[in-house]
């Protein structure tokens, strides 16, 4: 059977993460090639290291009912693209907005009199 709720739920996931991005402009719409770049070497990254815990035996799919079924690898599938990607965009927004809350802190701008 196919199942598109983990999926859906992903894409949910980081349409929010893209709100609120886009609201404080954190990442993607301050920088977006920068950001894109980042995305991309750490989804790539990860899968990698998804691909090495495959062969070793390590990662399987197993009875994933939540699931589509695609694989764009073997054991490999298609949600875990969409969970790499909301790992990482979640990682920088927060690494991001953590760095700006200790920047303001720790360094308060001159008020003018």
């Amino acid at each position: 059977m196919t199942s598109y709720l983990y999926l859906a739920a992903l894409v949910v996931s980081l349409l929010g993460l893209g709100t609120l991005d886009w609201r404080y402009r954190v990442a993607l719409f301050a920088d977006a090639r920068r950001t894109a770049l980042t995305l991309v070497a750490g989804v790539a990254f990860f899968l990698l290291w998804d691909l090495v815990g495959v062969g070793l035996g390590i990662f399987f799919i197993g009875d994933a009912p939540y699931m589509t079924g695609w694989v764009i690898a073997p054991e490999v599938p298609v949600e875990e693209v969409a969970f790499l990607t909301l790992l990482t965009y979640n990682t920088l927004l927060a690494w991001i907005a953590l760095t700006r809350w200790h920047d303001r802190r720790h360094h308060p701008r001159e008020e003018s009199a």
